[in-house]
């Protein structure tokens, strides 16, 4: 078993709750700005809401909340997207005691009246009448829940108005009382099989990592002289969206919140609010690349693009060997190279993430170290984080200037992490949760003497960066016993621009599988060009032979990864995307596994039965040494 930690905590102990960074900003810094916001999603200007403003709103619906009978312990749901009102609201029950329990607003009826069930909620806040008739169907087997809020429908000043009467003294008295260990927050996983657990999350462990990497990597969030600031767009219903909220309020950093997640309500928000720093998911930034490359070929530069994205990668890995003390860096004939794309090709690339931003990160599953070449090679390093629900956000961090591309970094100071035997990644540290609400069996299962037991598979290198290649759950075993992680697999398929979703199978099988979708933006796109490329006769048998020969090059370049025994052997192409209304993936887009191999059983099935026969004469088995494609 190998045990890795870094350095002692760089952040003094916590004192007090969530909420009492924003009354500290507030009495001793209250003019910066702390929010931004606009009047609709179409404005371009963005209004700033100082650190007193914020503060005062807070306060305003934290005795609203006290009128309303809300106490200390209570738990009250945010069924909301990542809006101005989710922060200001979150930071007023953490004002007052209560324990915020986030719901995505896309969660299904059935999803709702688990969740408010078993926590045991008091109160939910919903967004809109949609939000409000979804808790209303279920409402009446929730003897505990007393108030439904709608923020479309005023219910914010309402509250407001209600606690008009309360004294501020009342707030304080609440504020400080509220002890570091007391739970601030129940965060339910993504339920990819089974329910989803909630997860007791205290004011301490919530604030630890964000605290810690406010120290030591603050400083590099934006360009010397400003104030850093982050565009909020992934969920609040989810750690991640909840650690960066708490970063961006805690280390005074300048935070809007974006919450359409199609491309152009994001694009249009990076270049009006121009963060200087980024955050998303593994797919945000392949779907960024795949605009980019999109965007240039439709302006005739795709072969331009190309030359421009293997420079930035070459780049990119020689200042890494450098600052890694494995070679000297950019060789002039490159650095010429990439000072002639710096004028033509990066800057322009960044102007579309708004021109100002240094930095960024990638959470919720791997980026491919490709990727994160790429990025770097264009002037916005962006690293791969890891953390989980149950360890309250951040584990591992790259430590500065030593950054290590295709690894999560190295433990965040005052964390510990082991792997064990099977290749299991444990956590031990001040971010890891208390437990799961109401039920303890899941809990005694997954904390083991203080370690969390993370149910991540990866590996620790010499120098002790951490790299994951999976879920312990997901790990694939063929009828022939060889264990696959399809994780490596799934993420190098993505790679190509013509593929959207993978999902690598093949438990029990003979060989591994893929089932496959398809950008729909990029097809479109590339069927337009392979159309100037010809006559219209044969044009469709033309395209879809084509379409085969790229996605046979795509599985292709996954296989040259992996052994010949963990290469995709069969695949499938289907029309239909892995989505969250079709329940084939999680509200935070992680996949439903097991739901997809039971959707495509019959799929499946058949893809495996269509296997060429070997050659005449040859036994009557299939022959698993080609890779086979199926299009549905």
């Amino acid at each position: 078993m190998r045990d890795v930690s870094l350095a002692p905590a760089l952040t003094p102990p916590l004192t007090g709750g969530l909420a009492d960074s924003i009354f500290d900003t507030a009495e001793h810094n209250p003019a910066l700005p702390l929010l931004a916001r606009r009047a609709d999603p179409c404005a371009t200007e963005w209004t700033k809401v100082t650190a007193r403003e914020v503060r005062d709103e807070v306060v305003s619906l934290a005795k609203g909340l006290i009128a309303a009978g809300v106490s200390p312990g209570h738990r009250v749901a945010l069924m909301a997207r990542t809006r101005y009102e989710w922060t200001v609201l979150g930071h007023a029950l953490w004002a007052v005691g209560a324990e915020v329990v986030p719901i995505h607003p896309a969660s299904s009826r059935d999803q709702v009246e688990w969740i408010l069930r078993d926590a045991g909620c008091v109160a939910v806040v919903v967004e809109d009448e949609q939000g409000a008739m979804t808790v209303g169907t279920v409402c009446t087997r929730l003897p505990r829940l007393r108030h439904v809020w709608q923020l479309d429908g005023g219910a914010l000043h309402e509250l407001s108005e209600q606690g008009e009467t309360v004294p501020y003294t009342t707030v304080e008295s609440l504020r400080r009382i509220v002890l570091p260990d007391s739970t601030a927050a129940v965060v339910y996983t993504s339920g990819t099989s089974g329910r989803p657990l909630g997860c007791a999350l205290s004011h301490r462990g919530l604030a630890y990592p964000c605290d810690t990497l406010l120290a030591g990597w603050a400083h590099t969030a934006a360009p010397p002289g400003e104030q850093p600031s982050v565009l909020a767009f992934l969920p609040f219903s989810h750690v991640y969206g909840i650690m960066i909220m708490l970063t961006c309020v805690r280390g005074r950093v300048l935070m809007a919140h974006e919450p359409e997640l199609t491309e152009a309500a994001l694009a249009s928000a990076l270049t009006t609010f121009r963060p200087t720093y980024l955050y998303g998911v593994p797919s945000m930034f392949e779907k960024l690349y795949k605009i980019f490359l999109r965007s240039a070929e439709l302006a005739g530069r795709g072969a331009l693009f190309e030359r421009a994205a293997r420079t930035a990668r070459d780049f990119a890995t020689a200042e890494e060997r450098r600052r890694l003390g494995t070679g000297p860096g950019p060789a002039l004939d490159l650095r010429l190279q990439h000072a002639l794309y710096e004028r033509t090709v990066y800057r322009k690339l960044r102007a579309v993430l708004g021109g100002r931003a240094v930095r960024g990160t990638s959470g919720g599953s791997s980026l491919s170290r490709e990727l994160s070449l790429f990025y770097e090679g264009i002037g916005v390093y962006v690293h791969d984080g890891y953390g989980l629900t149950e360890s309250s956000g951040g584990i591992t961090m790259q430590p500065l200037g030593r950054e290590k591309s295709g690894t999560v970094g190295r433990p965040l100071p005052g964390t510990e992490i082991q792997v064990a035997g099977d290749g299991e990644i444990l956590v031990r540290g001040p971010s890891v949760f208390q437990g799961y609400v109401g039920d303890e069996a899941a809990t005694r299962a997954a904390l083991w003497s203080g370690w969390l037991a993370t149910g991540d598979i990866g590996q620790v290198d010499s120098e002790g960066y951490l790299t994951i290649t999976g879920r312990k759950k997901d790990i694939i075993v063929t009828s022939g016993g060889k264990s696959v992680a399809p994780a490596p697999l799934e993420q190098r398929l993505r790679l190509h621009p013509l593929v959207h979703q993978a999902v690598v199978i093949g438990d029990d099988r003979p060989c591994v599988g893929a089932l496959i979708t398809l950008d729909p933006e990029f097809l479109a796109h590339w069927r337009a060009a392979l159309a100037l490329q010809g006559n219209a006769p044969g044009r469709e048998s033309r395209e879809e032979n084509a379409l085969r020969e790229e996605i046979a090059r795509a599985v292709a370049s996954a296989n040259s990864a992996v052994s010949r025994a963990e290469s995709i052997r069969v695949y499938r192409v289907l029309q239909e995307p892995f989505a969250a209304d079709n329940g084939l993936l999680t509200p935070s887009m992680k996949l439903r596994r097991d739901a997809i191999v039971r959707h495509y059983a019959a799929e499946i099935e058949a893809m495996y039965q269509a296997r060429p026969r070997g050659r005449r004469g040859a036994p009557e088995s299939p022959d698993w040494d080609e890779p086979d494609d199926v299009f549905r």
